[in-house]
């Protein structure tokens, strides 16, 4: 079936605009055209910034319960035409259609989460008068918005992502402004459009489509941006980091991410979840499952039972509801993975199943007897390959595990609540999942890494708290 392309607007502060120069977005699963967007400018960027001071003053004197009500109007209609934004998903991106409807509920979940927390941006008082001398004053904080947050969003989830900035951004009274990613830009555009019909006010909300090189800078060091929320690769992290000037900076930086499996665990469980894990959305996953470590007494049957399951993983159309993993975002990403996994095999390792690439799409690869040396080893893979590693006991296994210079998320599979507590203690990652793969999240709870996994969290509450700033309020009386 041929896609007609309609040719789509960016939103720049209230208005849907077109340009010459135009983005050809494309379905990974053949390459096929299926819409184009505008190609924005550095002249558009300098516009939508000057646009979003005036939104920023708007956001801010609006009521909580007028916020409350526009993100819930949003969340409203994206549930009311689920299917048109699930079907966008999976004709841009890598995700199936299984895949892109469970992301189109957790964008729905996180802009209702938005809307509650919106009620929720709390100060305290202040004791002045535990300090000698002041004695007659008392005082409050509260929290203030902190003006134009840029957003800059992945292709993997590229209509929750996108929320998880823009629904705390507008909960908490910010104006903001989206550069999606150029290979994924229209679910972005989509939400743009549900919040048009929400009603929110012009100029609080812009998503320009265009190539980072032309128009990232612009949004990255301007000095009106107060915050750069970004999610996506360390490379492009750290350059945003060098770049970015006195200003917030909240980054989601990706993974390579370790489950520990005992020889307690239950070993079923532990095969379905890692299995999961590892190849949901074809593995494009900063959560994704990347290094398994199995007590060596198990590791045969473990390893048996995960390549079985494995094999039963049904590739192809991403539309098909009976499909489980798709392409990667594009042929060039497929190529990438080929030759890191080519790579450790020439190095020793043994490769299980899959290792095979046919287009974009690359097959579930399961790995052992990696040398230390391979880059798959200590760098995010970003695609359908875990790698298993036997261990003597926990002590080795968690040391294994930390060493990487990442620590997102972990999880370990045992029914021993002390070793549990352990590897919770010692393991050097943001979130450790207990009998779960590493890629178990929820919107609302606290989400972020520690070592190069990134700076700050997201979760819709812990993002608001980034989002604002105290704001000290002291009263001296004359007679108290």
């Amino acid at each position: 079936m041929t896609t007609q392309v309609i040719g789509r607007k960016m939103y720049l502060a209230g208005d849907w605009v077109k340009r010459d120069r135009i983005i050809e977005v494309r379905d990974p699963q053949d390459n096929s055209i299926i819409d184009t967007v505008p190609a924005a400018s550095a002249e558009d960027m300098f516009q939508c910034i000057e646009e979003a001071k005036e939104g920023a003053k708007i956001a801010a004197t609006m009521p909580v319960h007028e916020r409350m009500r526009i993100v819930n109007a949003a969340a409203d209609y994206i549930e009311a035409n689920k299917e048109k934004y699930a079907r966008t998903i999976a004709k841009e991106g890598s995700k199936t259609i299984r895949e892109a409807t469970t992301e189109v509920s957790r964008c729905i979940r996180t802009l209702r989460i938005s809307a509650e927390e919106a009620r929720r941006i709390h100060g305290e008082t202040i004791p002045f008068d535990q300090m000698p001398g002041s004695e007659n004053r008392v005082g409050y904080y509260y929290r203030f918005p902190i003006g134009i947050i840029g957003a800059i969003t992945p292709f993997n989830d590229p209509l929750n992502l996108v929320a998880h900035k823009v629904g705390p951004a507008i909960a908490s009274g910010n104006a903001i402004i989206v550069k999606p990613a150029t290979v994924t830009p229209l679910s972005a555009l989509l939400l743009a459009e549900a919040f048009v019909q929400a009603g929110l006010p012009p100029k609080v909300l812009s998503v320009i489509t265009g190539y980072g090189s032309e128009i990232g800078d612009v949004l990255v060091t301007h000095p009106a941006i107060r915050m750069i929320s970004f999610t996506g690769g360390l490379e492009v992290g750290e350059d945003i980091a060098r770049k970015a000037g006195l200003k917030k900076i909240s980054m989601e930086l990706g993974s390579n991410s370790p489950v520990i499996v005992l020889e307690d665990a239950d070993l079923e469980k532990a095969v379905e979840s890692t299995v999961s894990g590892a190849f949901w959305a074809a593995g494009q996953n900063c959560l994704g499952v990347q290094r398994i470590y199995i007590q060596e007494s198990i590791m045969e049957s473990f390893q048996k039972s995960f390549v079985e399951r494995t094999n039963r993983y049904r590739i192809g159309d991403k539309q098909s509801e009976l499909t489980d993993m798709g392409p990667l975002i594009t042929e060039k990403e497929a190529i990438r993975v080929e030759n890191i996994v080519n790579e450790a095999i020439e190095k020793g390792a043994v490769l299980l199943t899959g290792g095979e690439r046919k287009g974009a799409f690359y097959s579930p690869t399961v790995l052992t007897n990696v040398p230390e040396d391979c880059t798959i080893s200590k760098e995010e893979i970003f695609g359908p390959v875990v790698l298993f590693y036997p261990t003597y006991d926990l002590d080795a296994a968690i040391q294994q595990s930390n060493d990487v210079n990442y620590g997102l998320q972990a999880g370990i599979f045992t029914k021993d609540i002390e070793k549990a507590h352990q590897a919770i203690a010692k393991m050097d990652v943001g979130g450790i999942m207990i009998n779960d793969s590493s890629d178990y999240r929820i919107d609302a709870m606290p989400f972020g890494g520690v070592k190069k996994s990134g700076l700050g969290h997201e979760g819709v509450k812990f993002t608001i708290q980034e989002m604002t700033e105290p704001k000290v309020v002291c009263f001296k009386l004359s007679t108290y």
